[in-house]
């Protein structure tokens, strides 16, 4: 069983909803038929702390747009924005993923490990629980940048133990069960000074989980004179890339991956069932 990945590496006009959407939009319709397009962290904004000026609804214009998106390109779209929901009289503000299907279906996962060297945990509040979706017969884990340094957030608890996922499920580690996943999915802003540790710890992620990753960042320039090299990459269970973007570049790039290719991988060497097993405490 195959899945077709489409990654979309690109600059992001800075706090320009209008323009980012005019602009993912054009790039969406370019695209060969595929089953998941990955967009980078904060794609309609850039990597903003304006949190409250910038904010959004769920039902807002962005979500509405990945909606339409979704269903005319009938593919799930993936990617972050900032949303404020109210809290008993407190406004809230969230980097969150969605991830929208073309039924109209969707998803959502709020960024646990804000960035505070760009006072990310000043601006926004931090999710508690992952998501797992099942989608073709695959399942995935979808991530924000930063939780990318986070090996236990992100590890693959399946390899301990089988137990089946549902159409979705809902992770909660203070009652944790499983974190079965084939795919891990991380969208970014990862700025090129530090380019060296995306492309490693991409790696370091396939291989002690023994899944497939996929990461998206942007390219370009922000408005805080930050640049970011890109670097998006498909990389296999091996540690392997089997896809990767050009430096400094826009692009869109597809691959499949292969379900039967893991699985035939982890049962013949299922490194995992020698794990050690643990809680993360929220």
């Amino acid at each position: 069983m195959s899945l077709r990945v489409t990654i979309v590496q690109s600059d992001i006009y800075w706090e320009d909803t209008l323009k980012n959407l005019e602009s993912f939009s054009d790039k969406i319709d370019a695209l060969e038929e595929t089953d998941i397009i990955v967009l980078p962290e904060m794609f309609n904004t850039g990597f903003s702390m304006q949190s409250a000026k910038l904010a959004e609804k769920m039902e807002g214009a962005t979500v509405s747009w990945m909606n339409e998106q979704a269903k005319k390109s009938n593919a799930v779209i993936v990617g972050s924005l900032i949303i404020e929901e109210d809290n008993l009289g407190k406004s809230n503000f969230f980097n969150r993923l969605i991830w929208m299907q073309p039924n109209g279906d969707f998803y959502s996962y709020d960024k646990r490990h804000l960035f505070r060297m760009a006072n990310e945990h000043d601006s926004f509040t931090g999710g508690e629980n992952r998501i797992i979706v099942n989608y073709k017969g695959w399942r995935i884990c979808p991530l924000i940048c930063y939780d990318l340094r986070f090996p236990a957030w992100s590890r693959n608890k399946e390899l301990l133990v089988d137990v089946p996922c549902g159409d979705y499920q809902k992770e909660s580690f203070e009652n944790q069960q499983t974190s079965a996943y084939d795919c891990l999915i991380y969208i970014a802003c990862w700025p090129a000074a530090r380019k060296q540790p995306w492309n490693k710890l991409l790696e370091a992620r396939a291989i002690e989980n023994q899944c497939y990753v996929v990461g998206v960042n942007r390219v370009g320039e922000d408005g805080n004179n930050i640049t970011y090299s890109g670097d998006s990459v498909v990389v296999n269970p091996k540690g392997e890339a089997i896809l990767e973007a050009p430096e400094e570049q826009s692009c869109s790039l597809k691959t499949e991956l292969s379900l039967s290719d893991l699985n035939s991988f982890r049962t013949t060497f299922p490194v995992g069932k020698d794990g050690d097993d643990f809680q993360i405490s929220i």
